[in-house]
């Protein structure tokens, strides 16, 4: 009776302080396939994010020209979103497992539609920084759930095919994204490489609202009257879809739902040194010498993360799930995938463009990786045995990846020849990245659900802003032809390799 009451203490407090979760209107939430529109909802969340991140590397020249400032200080645009959505997803998967699922997931739809709208209407480079980053925000509040939305709500035997789904929406956005930006710059302005957000965030909002389920644990949230019998309340669910057990106690808030605020620190200190060493490198105007100093600080500030995840009651990267043999490979996997994946949406324009290629038409061959990758997440499957496993064919899209990719690097730089070797390219990362997901949302146990899935999105994030960051390097120090060829070679090493890492 003591835990029940601590449940319902816990319950009042929450009440208190987040807006309660509305229940689906009844005709949907007694539909037999109504988790088909809660994932519908959860791939407006996931064209949102590639979209904006696919739009804003085509916007780069323009930028540079309205801000007159360097490569290396406009990616910052880029980088500032995925810093803090790096930093902020593993928390806010933390505090969408206390408030809700679906409060978080919505509040992260408005908060990106308000920052776009501020970030296209900003008159210096740093206030369209920032402004980036207040969208990071609202980008961690929607990634840290897509994917425990769409594992844990829908039946086990659909999870492939859902999360296959979900990928297939973000290459839709990334796929739009080269040809979009392009005919912004071209045509409007970059402003609405931002402003092209709002209203698909409004229409996220409201979607949400309607079409996904509760997700507060112990929630009994009321119902609209209606005639006829009252029906019964839309249960709560919990990571596994059952209903939540109380875990409260009595007359305090319990330990676990302390954030790891000094982890967080960490986790942003580390990843925003190295990816400015990097920057350095890559033409920022600092000191030679900072370039060291901040990896130093990368590394110093690392080590500290590592000791402090040890320790912490509630860390922001839990080693009991880091640390899992399958799920620490799965996370690696899915961090190499994310970085072949938009290593040659930045660096593709920019060695087109080497070469002589319009940039309308550049952004037309760009489009081939990500449309392959769309196909490939949705219906590429269906071409390989039935009786593969899901780390088959995560080693099977790994080598087919890099292959592409190897192409590219080695093949002469013209329209006819990059558009097949990126079809593969994007072919195989659609049939590796959705697979390896699954492998890793298996292995994760479902009360850590929403915990897993920030991670996912935390390393998803983490290979984004490496991707972004590693061609600019290699440009500022070989130039587009010499440095983008190398850069290829590399990544397609990478994915041969990375093969061995699934098992």
């Amino acid at each position: 009776m003591r835990t029940d009451h601590g449940a319902r203490r816990r319950t009042r407090l929450l009440d208190g302080r987040f807006p309660a979760e509305r229940p689906r209107p009844r005709v949907i939430a007694r539909w037999r396939h109504a988790h088909w529109l809660a994932v519908g909802t959860v791939c407006l969340g996931a064209f949102l994010g590639q979209l904006t991140a696919s739009v804003t590397a085509l916007v780069f020249p323009a930028l540079q020209h309205r801000f007159d400032a360097g490569f290396a200080a406009v990616e910052w645009v880029a980088l500032a979103y995925l810093l803090v959505l790096v930093a902020l997803l593993a928390p806010i998967g933390r505090l969408s497992d206390l408030v809700g699922r679906k409060t978080v997931y919505l509040g992260g739809f408005a908060v990106f539609a308000a920052a776009s709208l501020g970030a296209g209407s900003s008159g210096d480079l740093a206030a369209l920084v920032a402004w980036r980053a207040v969208q990071g925000i609202g980008g961690a509040m929607m990634q840290a759930n897509s994917v425990a939305l769409v594992a844990r709500g829908v039946p086990e035997r659909a999870m492939r095919r859902a999360l296959g789904i979900q990928a297939a929406a973000q290459a839709l956005g990334l796929a739009l994204g080269p040809t979009l930006g392009g005919l912004l710059v071209a045509h409007a302005s970059w402003r609405w490489a931002f402003w092209i957000n709002v209203p698909i965030g409004v229409l996220g909002l409201a979607a949400g609202w309607f079409l996904l389920p509760r997700t507060r644990p112990d929630h009994p949230a009321p119902m609209d009257p209606a005639p006829g019998p009252r029906p019964q309340p839309e249960p709560a669910t919990g990571t596994g879809g059952q209903p939540e057990p109380a875990t409260g106690t009595r007359g305090r808030q319990p330990r676990e739902s302390r954030f790891d605020l000094l982890g967080l620190l960490l986790l942003a200190g580390s990843s925003t040194a190295f990816l400015l060493a990097l920057s350095t490198a890559s033409g920022l105007p600092l000191p030679a010498w900072a370039v060291v100093a901040l990896l130093l600080a990368a590394g110093l500030l690392a080590v500290l993360l590592a000791r402090q995840e040890q320790r912490a009651d509630r860390p922001v990267i839990p080693p009991g799930l880091v640390n899992t043999p399958g799920i620490r490979a799965g996370l690696l996997v899915a961090l190499i995938g994310y970085l072949l994946l938009f290593c040659p949406l930045v660096l593709g324009p920019v060695v087109l463009a080497g070469a002589g290629v319009p940039v309308g038409t550049a952004g037309l061959v760009i489009t081939a990786l990500p449309a392959a990758f769309a196909l490939a997440a949705t219906a590429g499957g269906a071409l390989l045995p039935r009786s593969w496993s899901d780390a088959v064919r995560c080693r099977a899209g790994a080598l087919t990846a890099g292959s592409g990719l190897l192409a590219l690097a080695l093949l002469p730089v013209a329209s006819g020849t990059a558009v097949p070797a990126l079809l593969v390219t994007g072919y195989g990362l659609g049939l590796l990245l959705p697979a390896n997901n699954a492998v890793v949302m298996r292995a994760v146990p479902a009360a850590s659900a929403a915990a897993g899935g920030g991670l996912v999105s935390m390393v998803r994030g983490l290979g984004t802003a490496l991707g972004t960051a590693l061609p600019v390097l290699g440009v500022h120090l070989a130039g587009p032809a010499v440095g983008g060829r190398t850069v290829l070679l590399l990544l397609g090493g990478t994915a041969v390799l990375s093969a061995r890492l699934t098992r």
